[in-house]
């Protein structure tokens, strides 16, 4: 018979849905009015009906809706005013405003952070930007990807985020079309004094380089390929340095002489990776540190590229639940909210998991009643022992 010691009086599900502050979410719906002239399926069951697509990986609304409700009872305790009708789902994607999931993520984000004061992410200044396309069947975002035999491109979204190099979910995002520039993303940023901003080559903006500097943030990024410059001044490379990899570190003041646009004084450091042999050019306002501290600097970039992966091997975002633009944000935005309450529960758990395997777990048990963190600490000691007359009864019965 089965020895678990990791019962619960909830399914798991259920337990992940009360990690939700009910206040928090509230403030939200309030604030938006979110909930006006709805008459059964509100704001709170949307959201955690998108958050169960999430959680069991669903890709169709007729998923979503069946599995939901094939779980009956089970669900009881989420507060549910209904459970949605295919259609229901649809009309509520594309009608309710999906900056209310956005403000919820960055509410909900807030909050847990303060749920763990000493969290490195809570002191950490290093700030990563970034985007990365979603392609969608739909031409609903257009702009992305090779044009097809009947001469129209396939849709795309574009995912612009910044993290804090320590902290695992975005702390800044922005949705526009996979056709627009990387560019548009940096009015929406505004870091404290004294952080270091690391970004890709996309990011070229001169004048924003200048109001940063003027604003003592630290901006480190690499070189375009097109960008003219002058070289100012030379900064003499030891030897520790070139053994480091550093080739040349020179002061240089970015932007034509003829032009009238706004030029920039930074420094540019060549690297070679001792690791890969590949040499690359860096620029930053950063006069005084080490060339070789610079490089390093630049490869925490690598933290959003994870986040990036995260999202799109755990969340459904291959297969989107509306052909327009608010449903398909809407998605994007409860990906985020869900992959915030699992990073909450690895946040909980002693036990090392890797973030994928924990995603899956929670999903294979996402309906049995299991203490969750009890069970994440120590699983094995979940596994069912069958006594010997067990296995003779069911011979007698398949006999």
């Amino acid at each position: 018979m089965n020895k678990s010691t990791h019962f619960s009086g909830q399914p798991t599900f259920v337990q992940i849905i009360r990690l939700l502050p009910k206040d928090v979410v509230a403030q939200v719906i309030s604030r938006h009015d979110a909930d006006f002239g709805v008459k059964k399926f509100n704001t709170w069951s949307h959201l955690v009906t998108m958050i169960f697509s999430c959680c069991a990986h669903c890709e169709s609304l007729r998923e979503i809706v069946t599995g939901m409700c094939a779980m009956g009872g089970k669900l009881n305790n989420c507060n549910l005013s209904s459970l949605p009708a295919k259609s229901t789902l649809s009309d509520a994607n594309a009608a309710r405003d999906e900056k209310v999931f956005g403000d919820l993520y960055f509410d909900l984000k807030a909050y847990f952070d303060r749920l763990f004061p000493d969290s490195p992410a809570n002191k950490d200044s290093v700030y990563v930007i970034d985007s990365t396309t979603i392609r969608l069947f739909q031409e609903v975002f257009k702009g992305a990807g090779m044009r097809g035999a009947d001469g129209r491109r396939k849709g795309g979204l574009k995912v612009h985020m910044a993290v804090q190099e320590s902290n695992p979910t975005a702390c800044i995002v922005h949705l526009s079309a996979a056709a627009n520039n990387d560019n548009i993303f940096i009015k929406h940023l505004n870091f404290p004094e004294g952080s270091t901003v690391i970004m890709d080559m996309g990011y070229r903006n001169f004048k924003q380089f200048n109001q940063w500097t003027r604003e003592n943030v630290i901006w480190v990024t690499r070189l375009h390929r097109y960008t003219t410059f002058r070289v100012k001044s030379r900064n003499k490379v030891n030897r520790n340095q070139k053994r480091a990899g550093v080739i040349s570190d020179i002061i240089i003041r970015m932007g034509a002489d003829e032009s009238k646009a706004e030029k920039v004084v930074c420094r540019r450091i060549r690297f070679k990776s001792p690791q890969t042999n590949k040499t690359f050019s860096f620029i930053t306002n950063d006069l005084t540190s080490k060339a070789s501290h610079i490089a390093a600097t630049y490869k925490k970039r690598w933290s959003i590229e994870l986040l990036f992966k995260r999202l799109k091997q755990n969340m459904p975002l291959k297969y989107f639940l509306g052909d327009n633009q608010n449903a398909i944000k809407i998605q994007i935005w409860c990906a985020l909210i869900t992959d915030l309450l699992f990073q909450v529960i690895k946040r909980q758990v002693k036990r090392g998991w890797a973030f994928s395997n924990l995603v899956k777990l929670v999903r294979l048990h996402l309906f049995n009643y299991l203490n969750l963190i009890s069970f994440l600490e120590n699983p094995e000691r979940s596994l069912v022992r069958t006594s010997v007359s067990d296995y003779q009864l069911a011979l007698k019965l398949s006999g």
